[in-house]
């Protein structure tokens, strides 16, 4: 671990460290609201696919140790500016403070001050800002359910139209089932996943993402896969992260021709069921678009609670952005009519640079 900063008070100073230093592990471990977008794991598995550099930014207090930290990792854009973002990829990271809010206003000041030292032009935070200097972004909605310990209790929180769906799916012979290993996400499920973008016409993933996520994340026991089944055949299925008290569904895919079969929510249900069972707290839903009404009523109807997402820019508003992301929207058309490979082609190429 490394000084990123002059002590700028004598109560603290900003300190960069490797993600893999048992100091970072230990101080993300020791924070109750740490979700698992805050595991090293995550931020280690974007850094390996798209070569960009990860590292954590901590608080460090004299007489009280570590006291703020965010993982942080550095990107470039295509005209080779370099950015931090915490996270990339990621719906929600909000800085961990083991303290009152002073303490988040101080970590944004020194993350601002280092960033300027070291020539980086924006920085990032997924959460809401607290400093004077910081801008806020609105970035969406998140939703997320609590859970009860009895799976009985949250299933009847559901609206009457999702318990509905849950047991049709069951009567049409849906089955849903964990996966074993590697192939499943990054053959059966990327399938899918590919159809599923190209329909929404927005660029897939690279294979290798998968791979390593499947390598580095859900192999660890941070995470599953669920795949639903129809008459043998893959028809859904669904990554999820799971860890500190926190099950987040991350990514969804399916085939259109069996929505009829609800296989959706067959495999959301599960996944609840299973969080339930097992000692989680909170099931998240994560990042929905405001203008998506479709997505939103889905995700209301499992009795989950919807607030604003709102990110912090530190640095030149105009340059936090990307322009590629805004670009890759604009290929939705083309993306929706051209052969799968346009689809995951345009990812392979341009994802890095979405970040």
């Amino acid at each position: 671990m490394s000084p990123m900063a002059d002590d700028r008070s004598t109560l603290s100073r900003l300190v960069r460290i490797d993600l893999d230093d048992p100091a970072w592990q230990e101080l993300v471990a020791n924070h109750p609201q740490a979700l698992p977008f805050h595991h090293a794991a995550w931020a280690q598995m974007l850094a390996e696919c798209y070569g960009f550099s990860g590292f954590g930014l901590a608080l460090e207090d004299g007489q009280r140790g570590w006291v703020a930290g965010i993982p942080v990792i550095e990107t470039r854009g295509l005209l080779g500016r370099r950015r931090w973002i915490s996270l990339p990829f990621t719906d929600i990271c909000p800085p961990l403070v083991f303290g009152d809010g002073d303490l988040r206003v101080r970590l944004e000041l020194e993350v601002e001050a280092a960033r300027k030292d070291a020539g980086v032009t924006s920085a990032e935070f997924r959460a809401a800002p607290l400093g004077e200097d910081a801008l806020p972004r609105p970035a969406g909605l998140r939703h997320t359910l609590q859970l009860e310990r009895d799976p009985e209790k949250t299933f009847d929180r559901l609206k009457p139209s999702v318990r509905n769906k849950i047991r049709s799916a069951d009567r049409s012979g849906v089955t849903i089932a964990r996966a074993e290993n590697e192939d499943d996400l990054t053959r059966t499920f990327y399938a899918l996943h590919t159809a599923t973008r190209r329909r929404l016409g927005v660029p897939v993933q690279p294979r290798r993402y998968f791979s390593l996520l499947w390598r580095r994340v859900l192999e660890a026991g941070l995470g599953f896969l669920l795949v639903a089944k129809a008459g043998g055949k893959p028809v859904a299925g669904a990554v999820f992260l799971g860890w500190n008290g926190t099950v987040v569904y991350k990514y969804g895919a399916s085939d259109a021709d069996a929505w009829k079969l609800r296989p959706n929510n067959a495999v959301l249900w599960h996944a609840i069921n299973w969080a339930c069972e097992n000692g989680y707290s909170t099931f998240d839903f994560g990042r929905t678009e405001s203008g998506n009404q479709g997505l939103r009523e889905f995700k209301r109807g499992w009795g989950t609670d919807e607030t604003p997402l709102v990110y912090t820019l530190l640095g030149p508003a105009e340059v936090s952005g990307s322009s590629t992301e805004r670009g890759a929207r604009l290929m939705g058309p083309v993306i929706r009519r051209a052969p799968p490979f346009v689809c995951r082609g345009i990812g392979r190429a341009l994802y890095r640079y979405a970040a």
